[in-house]
């Protein structure tokens, strides 16, 4: 990503319409917000569990220490309105057995359908190439089908690659040279 690979340093990526940046623990009730949004298919260990969890708190403990928030997730804020969307940015979860990065983002539903998620994505894949990362990978479950729309239009393609899981779907995985 572009603004350097040390963790102590500020990554800011903009584009027309958006800033993708660093979190800031107040922002920990959009996070919320997107834990609650999520669809039910997705696995109980990515949704808010009985318990309430994770907590507003919980996710600012997170943006303090920078665990669950992998360095390369974005906040994705809007410049014309200033307010935070969701995120965007690469993470390095292993699914992929590369030990290359994958793209992952996830807006809030009141903004689907406008461009954003395709416009902060491509922003990504950009800084990563400037970065010099030759591919990126997207895990993407089959029944998710904006996402896997955002990820065509930015020039992923789909591999024979899929992880069948009875209960949640089937998660298809994506590539993009750069």
């Amino acid at each position: 990503m572009t603004g350097g690979a040390a963790r102590d340093r500020e990554i800011v990526l903009e584009t027309e319409r958006l800033l993708l940046r660093q979190w800031q623990v107040g922002e920990a009730t959009i996070l919320r917000e997107l834990w609650a949004e999520r669809d039910p298919r997705v696995p109980p260990h990515r949704r808010i569990d009985a318990d309430g969890r994770p907590t507003v708190e919980d996710l600012q403990e997170s943006i303090r220490s920078r665990d669950a928030m992998s360095f390369g997730l974005l906040a994705v804020a809007r410049k014309d309105a200033g307010d935070l969307i969701g995120y965007c940015g690469l993470v390095d979860n292993g699914r992929a057995g590369t030990g290359e990065p994958a793209l992952a983002f996830e807006l809030l539903r009141r903004v689907w359908s406008q461009g954003y998620a395709t416009e902060a994505a491509m922003a990504v894949c950009d800084a990563a190439r400037s970065a010099g990362h030759e591919r990126l990978w997207a895990t993407v479950w089959e029944w998710n089908t904006a996402s896997r729309r955002v990820l065509a239009k930015i020039g992923f393609t789909e591999t024979e690659r899929r992880e069948v899981d009875a209960v949640h779907g089937t998660t298809l995985f994506a590539t993009r040279l750069l």
